[in-house]
């Protein structure tokens, strides 16, 4: 999301000033100086302090995520990975080829889950191991993201998100699904809803939106007026670039990612309860994911505009927010509340953007129910007051 993006970048320029101030002082130390003896013998002087203030700096650009990550989360009870299993590539109708996965019984009732933006399918590792026992649960990539790509890189938006949807809904086996979304997820569920309402009444039983926004992400996240305020002269140019110089921008982001800048700046995303797996897996993803692909996503994201989509569903709808989420704020998930006819609001106490991995026993449970309730019982949502979830 681009606040982690932009919280990301000032961190990275700091990562990188870390890196040449050690790099001009290990030069310095090597250069050293000539002076004079009470003889008036000269001698090269090197300077030690200017050695190991080199070598610390250096070490810490190289190595700093080892010391950041455990000061920054918590130890793990359960840790989370980057999990790959069988998979099968198959041809979206854009053109795009779609990396994904299968898991539970092939006869039971399907559940489609759709990552946030800057992740891959393999951030469900939590979610996807608490559903596959009851239900045939598919992931996949974004194209651009992971192993999926794009046919071309303008592709990379929110409509050809929910044409790829479609296609991956194929993989049902003619069952209705219940389609979850994180962040871009559900923005994708809802493009879906707007775009083709007849696919959504024909194939979805249910849809859960978790952290996710109906707008332009820049105007439901903390800190709004900057952040719009900064859309042209800052943030447009900046992904443009990050486009035009992709190898630069990986770079950038590796070194960012080996310093710890990265997870510090991931941090932001997660409350107080993310453990050091958690951490350590979002970094990685959003790090080794092509900087140009998520630079066109968040473009993408800044045009976006679907307020008034889900307004259009008539199947349940389960909404899921962080009453500390500063990515996606919670008054998004209460405007699509308000909007669905027939959806329940869930506030959780203490879950960030990332909620649905630090707080994952309570996401999880609340997804089991709405799954249970609308693919197993086939029973309706009622609309309700929203609910604060603690834990």
């Amino acid at each position: 999301m681009p606040l982690i993006v932009l919280t990301r970048l000032v961190l990275s320029v700091a990562s990188w000033a870390v890196l040449l101030a050690g790099g001009y002082l290990l030069w310095c130390w090597w250069e050293g100086s000539w002076a004079l003896d009470a003889y008036g013998v000269s001698h090269h002087v090197r300077e030690p302090w200017q050695l190991w203030t080199a070598l610390a700096l250096l070490a810490w650009s190289g190595l700093g995520r080892l010391v950041i990550t455990p000061i920054l989360a918590r130890a793990d009870d359960e840790p989370t990975r980057a999990e790959r299993g069988d998979h099968q590539m198959i041809a979206s109708t854009t053109g795009a080829t779609l990396y994904v996965e299968v898991h539970g019984p092939l006869d039971a009732p399907p559940v489609i889950l759709t990552h946030g933006w800057g992740l891959d399918s393999t951030i469900w590792y939590y979610l996807r191991r608490h559903l596959s026992q009851r239900f045939r649960v598919i992931v996949w990539d974004l194209p651009g993201l992971g192993k999926s790509r794009a046919a071309r890189g303008r592709d990379i938006d929110l409509p050809h998100f929910a044409e790829d949807l479609k296609s991956v809904l194929s993989l049902a086996g003619g069952k209705p699904a219940i389609l979850v979304g994180h962040s871009i997820g559900g923005m994708t569920l809802q493009t879906l809803v707007r775009d083709h309402p007849d696919v959504v009444a024909d194939q979805v039983a249910g849809l859960v939106l978790v952290n996710t926004t109906y707008i332009n992400p820049l105007r439901t996240m903390v800190m709004s007026p900057l952040a719009l305020a900064l859309r042209w002269p800052v943030l447009e140019p900046v992904f443009r670039l990050a486009i035009w110089l992709q190898p630069l921008a990986w770079l950038g982001a590796w070194q960012s990612y080996l310093s710890g800048s990265a997870h510090l700046a991931n941090r932001i995303g997660f409350a107080s309860q993310v453990t050091r797996s958690q951490l350590e897996q979002t970094t990685l993803l959003a790090t080794r994911n092509p900087p140009a692909a998520l630079a066109r996503g968040n473009l993408a994201m800044f045009r976006w505009d679907s307020h008034d989509a889900i307004g259009r569903a008539t199947i349940p709808c389960l909404i899921l927010s962080g009453d500390k989420d500063i990515v996606t704020k919670q008054e998004a998930s209460e405007h699509i509340a308000g909007h669905a006819p027939f959806a329940r609001l869930c506030v959780f106490e203490d879950a960030n953007h990332m909620g649905f991995l630090e707080r994952s026993n309570v996401y999880n449970e609340e997804i089991r129910l709405f799954c249970e309730l609308n693919l197993i019982t086939r029973g309706g949502l009622e609309v309700g007051e929203p609910t604060r979830t603690q834990a």
